[in-house]
This record gives C-alpha cells, sequence and structure tokens, in this order.
C-alpha cells in the first residue's frame, strides 16, 4: 500500500513546453497536487517552485513523465512526509 507524501521540486520547463499545460497533466493524469509556491514563465523558458502531494507511485511517475517530457526536476530538500 503507497502512502501519501509531499516533494518539493523546482521544474524547469523548456521551450517547446511552454504553452503546454504541464500541471494539469500532472493532476489528471497521475492524481497528484502541485502546490506553486514561485513561478516565472515567459515566451522561450519558464519555471515553477511546487510541492507535488499524492500516493508515493503516483508522485513518483508524475516526476518521471515531466522527465521524459524534457522538463527539469530538480528536488529541493527532504521529502516533505503527511
Amino acid at each position: 500500500m503507497s502512502t501519501d507524501f509531499c516533494v518539493r521540486v523546482k521544474l524547469t520547463i523548456p521551450e517547446s513546453m511552454v504553452r503546454t499545460p504541464v500541471l494539469a497533466h500532472l493532476v489528471r493524469d497521475f492524481d497528484v497536487t502541485p502546490d506553486i509556491r514561485r513561478a516565472d514563465i515567459s515566451e522561450s523558458v519558464g519555471w515553477i517552485v511546487c510541492e507535488i502531494d499524492g500516493e508515493t507511485k503516483k508522485v513518483e511517475e508524475a516526476l518521471d513523465w515531466l522527465r521524459s517530457q524534457g522538463v527539469g526536476v530538480d528536488l529541493l530538500g527532504d521529502v516533505l512526509e503527511s
């Protein structure tokens, strides 16, 4: 059985994905909850600092999907257990 946990990440969005609803995909496809802490998006690049909360397996799948799409995923600090 998976437990819920939260991880703080910085997502770096490449130009090819700036207009893609990345966080909406995470919610819809992986059933996780991203909580935006800071963000800066322009026409050519963007970054989002957020906490992603959900079942362990779902959060890991969401992070793997982001990486597969070319989004930079940097873990910030420790995993925040719920």
